[in-house]
């Protein structure tokens, strides 16, 4: 199972969608019904996807013998939460400013715009973050996702050449950050771990793993 509650928090977001959508296409008369329409579909959109996420996962590599798992980590959510929760507001001004207001549609729309991009932005985050699992080993830096496909990436401890810690602005302010391992051979070598709590101590946990090769 993917780790959290995908399918229960997927549920609760994409359903005020579906509800508002079957208002507008048979609970009102001052609009055409059809603008109904694309926010029921949107919100049936992310339940579905939120299931979906919910039975897929990454699956445990295999250990070689003598290969020791020395830390599991997953990335948090809190960037995912805070888009959300900057969408959320500006997507309920769009319903309050386009059906309930007369001021110009320029306003309705510049919420709806960015409000939709916050709020998706937060939802793709937060799937993505449910289905990647990273794992540091006694001899390698594994990077696991799956959606469709499983995707695996993996360098190997005598092969790590360079270790960099990243925080965007949105990381700095809820305390996380991104931490980078190379292995000097370019990007297709490169594993990027995202919104990691404690990112210091993480980097320098793989360095020292490094240093004892």
């Amino acid at each position: 199972m993917a780790r959290g509650a995908p399918a229960l928090w997927s549920t609760l977001l994409g359903l005020p969608f579906v509800v508002v959508g079957g208002w507008l296409y048979v609970g009102q008369t001052t609009y055409p019904s059809v603008i109904g329409l694309p926010f029921a579909f949107f919100g049936a959109f992310v339940v579905g996807i939120g299931a979906y996420v919910h039975v897929v996962s990454p699956t445990e590599p295999r250990l070689s013998d003598g290969e020791e798992l020395v830390e599991k980590r997953h990335p948090t959510q809190r960037v995912a939460r805070v888009k959300i929760v900057v969408g959320l507001p500006l997507l309920v001004a769009t319903i309050y400013l386009l059906f309930f207001t007369t001021v110009p549609y320029v306003y309705p729309t510049a919420t709806f715009v960015v409000g939709l991009y916050a709020f998706s932005s937060g939802l793709y985050t937060y799937w993505t973050n449910s289905l990647t699992t990273y794992y540091v080993t006694t001899r390698r830096i594994i990077k696991e996702y799956r959606f469709l496909s499983l995707v695996r990436r993996e360098i190997p401890r005598e092969k790590i050449r360079g270790v960099q810690e990243r925080k965007s602005a949105i990381e700095a302010l809820v305390g996380l950050g991104n931490v980078l391992v190379a292995s000097g051979g370019g990007r297709s070598l490169e594993i990027r771990m995202r919104n990691m709590e404690r990112s210091e101590s993480f980097a320098d946990s793989i360095r020292n793993l490094v240093s004892e090769s």
